[in-house]
């Protein structure tokens, strides 16, 4: 460690002083960095470490620090959770709000007579005093619509080969299925006239 110069050899040295601190500030680091191979400096460390001194404030500073930040670091997660929860419900508040207009909008809608009649001749198929209604039983189109079903039997019938693989077989071909009902091939045959024609 360098040797502190004394007061008066300071006070006596007053005018050079900016020229000598230059040049000892210059000395000095030419000591602590040096040239590593590849021309990098390279940074006595322990000299720098050296330099650094504890007092008593700066350990009790750094105790304040620590117990603050060992008080704040769980406030802190309060808060963001607690944050988080605020825009949840308000978001949950947005949901409620957006179902309750639509609900008053429905209710605004029951005072008007032509959404009543509406409603009444669709959901409960009512009809003015004289009107005559068709209902239609069965609108698909005929080629989607479920082929015709063998009568069923009062007896019992030999099963023809092995049970267990036509049930496999069935059980396959209901899961890779793309549509419920199996479209028929051939000529589809002409629709039925309703009772009410």
């Amino acid at each position: 460690m360098a040797k502190r110069p004394d007061l008066p050899s300071l006070l006596s040295a007053a005018p050079d002083a900016p020229k000598s601190r230059t040049a000892e500030a210059r000395a000095t680091a030419s000591r602590r960095t040096t040239r590593g191979p590849g021309g990098a400096r390279a940074v006595d460390v322990r000299e720098w470490l050296g330099g650094i001194r504890l007092s008593a404030f700066m350990m009790i500073m750094l105790g304040l620090v620590l117990v603050a930040v060992l008080v704040l670091v769980p406030t802190i997660a309060t808060f963001i959770d607690q944050r988080q929860r605020i825009v949840s419900l308000q978001n949950a508040v947005q949901v409620a709000q957006s179902r309750v207009d639509e609900l008053s909008a429905e209710r605004d809608r029951w005072h008007d007579k032509a959404y009543i009649t509406t409603q009444a001749r669709e959901r409960l198929y009512y009809v003015e005093p004289g009107e005559v209604v068709f209902l239609v039983v069965d609108d698909r189109d005929p080629a989607k619509q479920p082929a015709e079903q063998k009568p069923v039997s009062d007896t019992v019938q030999q099963a023809d080969g092995d049970w267990m693989a036509n049930l496999l077989r069935t059980v396959t071909d209901s899961g890779l299925a793309k549509t419920a009902v199996p479209e028929q091939t051939g000529s589809t045959p002409a629709p039925k006239p309703s009772p009410s024609e």
